[in-house]
């Protein structure tokens, strides 16, 4: 789940693609050598909405770089290693997704990860500030029928009990008994444990998370270029419910997040999730935003 949508503090929300500047987003990913960064990068090599990728990480990045520009497609890529090259790698950039941090292991919880990965992505974004301040920014954190019909709005946040997945507002409609509603809504709470439990301590879910990534950065571009009705979920500052931040759809634009379309109408099962989410969330924020009044 995609944890921000932002520009950097005070920077102004201009930013308006011509005709010629269509299909020529300029994208960097920080990170670019974990289990996220290296098959997002690649996702993000394939498309022909890229035209520059520049890849940054603290290790292994002119590999990575150097492995795919043998892929033939339009996008020049870049490896920069290390804090001193950071600045080459943001300037100039449209959109910058940061997939960096410490990945959870088994008998982690996300919490236990809170600091180091706090740290990392406040670092890296005080530097888009700086170097790259008109960019947008893309945090990845960790959250039947054909699959490509189906869409399922979840909201919240991304942990535990706070992911809630809006079932009664699936597309195509689906009715399932309470049972089966609890199943599925706790299998999908729980989808990341089960992924680092099935790798048995040899990762997270970095492929689908780099998917992911790569399919909110090529919506966020669509938008930006123009497209019309562009609709993600993602973890931004909110009034829609009784805490600072909540995921909910998002309306994307030229400039960004163009509405917030809320949470809209639910069930009495999800109005009760929603209830019993908000303090986890609640402490979850004032733990965030402690962090960062505390940084020095």
């Amino acid at each position: 789940m995609f944890s921000a949508l932002a520009r950097p503090a005070g920077a102004a929300l201009r930013r308006s693609f011509s005709t010629s500047a269509q299909k020529n987003a300029k994208v960097a990913v920080l990170g670019a050598s974990g289990g996220i960064g290296q098959p997002l990068a690649l996702l993000l090599k394939n498309s022909p909405l890229v035209s520059r990728l520049t890849l940054y990480d603290i290790a292994h990045t002119p590999g990575v770089a150097a492995d795919l520009s043998h892929i033939e497609t339009r996008a020049t890529v870049k490896g920069y290693l290390g804090p001193e090259q950071l600045p080459d790698c943001l300037k100039g950039c449209d959109v910058v997704v940061i997939p960096a941090g410490v990945p959870r292991k088994p008998g982690m919880t996300r919490d236990d990860l809170f600091n180091t990965n706090a740290s990392i992505v406040a670092t890296l974004t005080a530097a888009c500030a700086q170097h790259c301040p008109e960019a947008m920014i893309c945090i990845i954190s960790n959250p039947g029928l054909d699959p490509a019909r189906v869409n399922v709005p979840v909201i919240g946040g991304h942990a535990g009990k706070t992911i809630i997945p809006l079932i009664s507002q699936c597309t195509p409609k689906v009715d399932l008994p309470q049972d089966q509603l609890t199943a599925v809504t706790g299998r999908i709470q729980e989808a990341g444990t089960e992924v680092v439990k099935a790798k048995a301590g040899a990762g997270s879910a970095t492929l689908s998370m780099a998917y992911a990534g790569a399919r909110f950065v090529f919506s966020l571009v669509d938008a930006m270029n123009g497209k019309e009705g562009v609709v993600e979920c993602s973890f931004v500052k909110s009034q829609e419910a009784d805490c600072g931040y909540f995921s909910t759809p998002l309306l994307l634009g030229k400039k960004g997040i163009e509405k917030n379309l809320g949470i809209g109408k639910i069930s009495p099962f999800e109005e009760k999730m929603i209830a019993e989410a908000i303090p986890e969330l609640k402490a979850s924020i004032k733990k965030g935003e402690d962090f960062v009044k505390n940084m020095k």
